[in-house]
């Protein structure tokens, strides 16, 4: 009898560098990634260069305001077209990588793209007979974006639906001003817990009452029957007095436009596969974006976004947000470490989720969805 509980996920699911190669292939490398903000390339040629699960990507905003990206690979012979950590272990500095906000530079052989991967030139080959530029342009990468969230897709002639894929989350978080938002404070994390412990860890709160006091106590709604009964459609309503989190549940900032009265007073939170937690309260959100490094190493960035009306304040300070945030994080990455560490035994070779855990079920639908590589 097992009290109609379910089994997780084989333990090499999360332990074993092969496991690692078939999420990368099935999940980072064909499924939407979310890989940031949009504030952070804010003008023309502003750009930055991202490892997606071993995948070297340039992305950059174009003349037209758009943002692009593409393979940091030149399609000539192969060379990083943007490549810092090599330039600085060899003492050097190579012309190359966006140049001039304008295009992207090969040091190697000089050929030169537009921002959106059109080849420009070709030294020595642009006008030779036969040679056709738009056959060459940058390898793709699909990008997206929403609530001024960054996705890229790394797979774009399979990619899916990107509108239908946020559809939900879009839905339910309408009346909060997301693409407005910037962030104040970031702190990265390194857990030494594959990422998605990480994911199973947030979409559930039967951990929360052993776990997190602070928060159950700024949230009792958290503790009562393991967390079965809350409504994130319509947002988990905080203790008498209280409306966002901090330690005293309260702040000085005003709520965002636009919010019904429940949204005033209530938190939200969205799982957007595979690499987006994100956490709204009526004036601030924490977005965790998870860089997955290896299977027991994943890189958390959290950013605290917050209005820019309250931003410019010169009385405005993230802390109370900030520490309430960063306490209960270390909380959770302490004990996801804990779980890494322990269905590394022998003996372990699957859990179980007790029925109360149903939403942490969701990683094995999702990953079923995804498909083998």
């Amino acid at each position: 009898m097992n009290g109609g509980m379910e089994q997780s996920l084989e333990s090499t699911a999360y332990l074993t560098a092969e496991a690692f190669a078939r999420d990368k292939a099935a999940i980072f490398h064909r499924q939407w990634f979310c890989a940031g903000r949009e504030e952070d390339m804010p003008g023309p040629g502003d750009h930055q260069v991202l490892d997606v699960a071993g995948e070297s990507v340039i992305v950059v905003r174009g003349k037209d305001g758009a943002l692009h990206a593409h393979y940091n690979v030149c399609r000539h012979r192969g060379g990083r077209m943007c490549d810092a950590v090599s330039d600085a272990r060899w003492g050097v500095t190579l012309d190359a990588g966006v140049v001039g906000k304008t295009m992207i530079r090969c040091p190697y052989h000089g050929w030169s793209y537009a921002l959106d991967g059109r080849l420009l030139a070709a030294p020595q080959l642009q006008d030779a007979p036969g040679f056709d530029k738009s056959a060459f342009s940058l390898h793709p990468v699909a990008v997206e974006t929403w609530g001024g969230f960054v996705f890229l897709n790394l797979s774009p002639e399979t990619a899916p639906d990107f509108a239908a894929e946020l559809a939900e989350p879009a839905r339910r978080l309408a009346n909060y001003p997301l693409a407005d938002l910037r962030t104040a404070q970031t702190i990265r994390y390194e857990v030494n817990a594959n990422w998605k412990l990480i994911l199973e860890n947030y979409n559930e709160c039967y951990h929360c009452p052993g776990v997190h006091p602070e928060l159950t106590a700024i949230v009792p709604a958290f503790k009562v029957r393991g967390g079965i009964d809350l409504d994130w459609e319509a947002g988990i309503p905080h203790r008498e007095g209280a409306y966002t989190y901090t330690m005293t549940g309260t702040t000085n900032r005003a709520p965002f436009p636009g919010l019904s009265d429940e949204e005033k007073v209530r938190h939200k939170g969205e799982l957007i596969y595979p690499n987006l937690m994100f956490s709204v309260s009526c004036e601030h959100a924490a977005a965790f974006v998870l860089w997955p490094l290896a299977a027991d190493r994943t890189l958390i960035e959290c950013r605290f976004l917050f209005h820019p009306d309250e931003i410019a304040k010169a009385e405005f300070d993230p802390s109370d947000a900030v520490d309430f945030w960063d306490l209960v994080n270390r909380q959770d990455w302490a004990v996801c470490e804990r779980v890494q560490s322990g269905i590394a035994a022998r003996v372990h070779t699957h859990g179980y989720y007790a029925p109360i855990e149903d939403l942490s079920l969701d990683i094995r639908r999702y990953i079923e969805r995804c498909g083998e590589p």
